[in-house]
C-alpha cells in the first residue's frame, strides 16, 4: 500500500447505511445481492498501479472492526436498536466478497457479491477509496488540495455575506470527495460558522465518523437499493408496487422516526399512489434525486395540499413537511430552489461533490449500484436520462411495462 489508509473507521460511511442495515438485519437477513462499479467519465482510465493500490486499500478496510467507543456512539442514535449494534460488534468486511480486475473500458472492474447485510455496507467506503486513489495517483494532489481550499473558502464567504442563502443544508460528499482531509475541512468549517451565515445553516453531515468527531448531526434515511431490493428481490411481488412494499417495511421498522422517503426509484407516479394519507403523515418529507426539481417539488406540494384540504390535519400541512433536494446541487441552484419553495413547504438540501471535491479538475462521476438481488436483476428507473443502471435490458422493459399496466388500471 503506497498511500496512507483512506478508510480508518467503519463509521466512515453514510448514515443511511446503518438505517437500512438495521431494517435488513431485522427483516431481510437472508437476502443476497451483487453490486457493480461504474465510471461514467469517458475520459478516465485507471492504471494497473491504481488498481493494485485500490486492492490494497480494500484489504486494509477489511481488517477494521468497530471499537466500543464507536458502538456507544451508534447506540446513542435514537432509532438504532441494541440488537443491531450488538451485531455490528461482530461485523467485519470480507475481502472474499470482492472481484477486482482491469477488465473494463475505464480500466477498473469492481463487483461485490454476498449477503445484502454485508455488501450494502461496502458501497460508500469503496467509492471513497477509488476516488481518492485516482486523484492522488493521477494528479499532483498537493496542487489539487490548494485549489480545493481556495474554492471552498470562496463558497464559505458566499454563505457568510449572503451572496447565496440556502436555509438548512447538510454535507453529503463522502463517496466522491477529493480526500478525507478535504471532507474533514469542509464539515469543520461549515458547521463552526453556523450563526454567522445570513440565512443558511449547516445541519451536519452524512459521514457518521465526521459527525461523531465534530459533535454535529449525522444525516440520512434511505437509498434506492432499499426500494429496489424489497420490491424487486422477491419474485412473489409485482415490482410496480416496490414503493408500497418499501414504505410498509420502513414504517414497520421505524414508525414515524427517521422518515424522509426517496421518491424516484421506479418513477414518482407510483410513489404518489402509494404514499396515501397514512404514509403522508408517517414520513416527514420526501427526497429529490433526479429530474426537474421545480416540477417535482410543485407536485409534492400539491400532494400534501390534497390531503390537508380533505382532512384539515396539520400533520399533512405542506408547511409541516420537508422537500429534501440532493441531485447535483451547488449553492446557486440551492439558493434558487430555497427562494422558490420556502414560503410553501420546508426545504432542505444535501450537497455533495460541490462541497467535497471542487478543484480545477473535473470530479469523477462514479457509482456502485446493486444490480442483482437473490440472483435476479433489479433496476432503478431514474427521472434523469443516463442514471438508470441494470445489466438486463429485458428486465428493465418488464419493469416499465409492469408500472405502465398498474398506472393504467388504477
Amino acid at each position: 500500500m503506497k498511500l496512507n489508509p483512506i478508510i480508518s473507521s467503519l463509521l466512515e460511511t453514510d448514515l443511511y447505511k446503518f438505517s437500512m442495515g438495521q431494517a435488513i438485519y431485522h427483516q431481510y437477513p437472508s437476502y443476497k445481492t451483487k453490486w457493480a462499479f461504474k465510471c461514467r467519465n469517458t475520459d478516465v482510465k485507471f492504471t494497473s498501479e491504481m488498481i493494485e493500490e485500490i486492492k490494497e486499500q480494500i484489504k486494509h478496510y477489511c481488517t477494521i472492526s468497530f471499537n466500543e467507543d464507536e458502538l456507544s456512539y451508534l447506540s446513542s442514535i435514537e432509532w438504532l436498536h441494541e440488537d443491531y449494534v450488538a451485531y455490528l460488534r461482530l461485523w467485519k468486511p470480507r475481502y472474499e466478497d470482492f472481484d477486482i480486475s482491469a477488465d473494463d473500458s475505464c480500466g477498473l472492474f469492481l463487483e461485490a457479491t454476498g449477503t445484502w447485510l454485508n455488501t450494502s455496507m461496502y458501497e460508500i467506503p469503496i467509492l471513497a477509496i477509488v476516488n481518492e486513489v485516482y486523484f492522488r495517483m493521477a494528479h499532483n494532489y498537493d496542487e489539487l488540495f490548494e485549489q480545493y481550499k481556495r474554492k471552498f473558502n470562496e463558497k464559505l464567504n458566499w454563505l457568510l455575506d449572503g451572496t447565496y442563502n440556502i436555509g438548512l443544508f447538510s454535507e453529503f460528499g463522502l463517496r466522491r470527495r477529493l480526500s478525507s482531509d478535504a471532507q474533514d475541512l469542509a464539515v469543520k468549517k461549515l458547521c463552526e460558522n453556523n450563526g454567522k451565515y445570513k440565512d443558511s445553516y449547516c445541519v451536519g453531515t452524512s459521514n457518521v465518523y465526521l459527525a461523531k468527531k465534530y459533535g454535529v448531526k449525522p444525516v440520512g434515511t434511505m437509498a434506492h437499493e432499499y426500494i429496489m431490493c424489497i420490491g424487486q428481490g422477491n419474485p412473489m411481488y409485482n415490482p410496480a408496487y416496490s414503493n408500497k412494499l418499501a414504505m410498509d417495511s420502513w414504517t414497520k421498522e421505524y414508525g414515524v422516526l427517521n422518515g424522509t422517503y426517496l421518491t424516484d426509484t421506479i418513477g414518482d407516479a407510483t410513489t404518489h399512489l402509494d404514499m396515501g394519507y397514512t404514509y403522508s403523515i408517517s414520513f416527514s418529507g420526501v427526497r429529490h434525486d433526479s429530474g426537474d426539481p421545480y416540477k417535482w417539488g410543485d407536485e409534492w406540494v400539491k400532494h400534501y395540499e390534497k390531503y390537508y384540504n380533505k382532512y384539515h390535519d396539520e400533520r399533512v400541512n405542506p408547511k409541516n413537511k420537508t422537500l429534501l433536494f440532493s441531485d447535483s446541487l451547488n449553492f446557486e441552484k440551492a439558493s434558487k430552489l430555497y427562494e422558490y419553495f420556502k414560503d410553501r413547504i420546508k426545504v432542505a438540501f444535501g450537497i455533495g461533490t460541490y462541497i467535497s471535491n471542487d478543484t480545477d479538475i473535473s470530479p469523477l462521476n462514479i457509482v456502485m449500484k446493486v444490480v442483482e438481488c437473490n440472483e435476479g436483476p433489479v433496476a432503478k428507473l431514474s427521472n434523469s436520462e443516463g442514471k438508470t443502471m441494470c445489466k438486463d435490458n429485458e428486465y428493465v422493459e418488464y419493469l416499465k411495462k409492469s408500472i405502465e399496466w398498474r398506472l393504467n388500471h388504477q
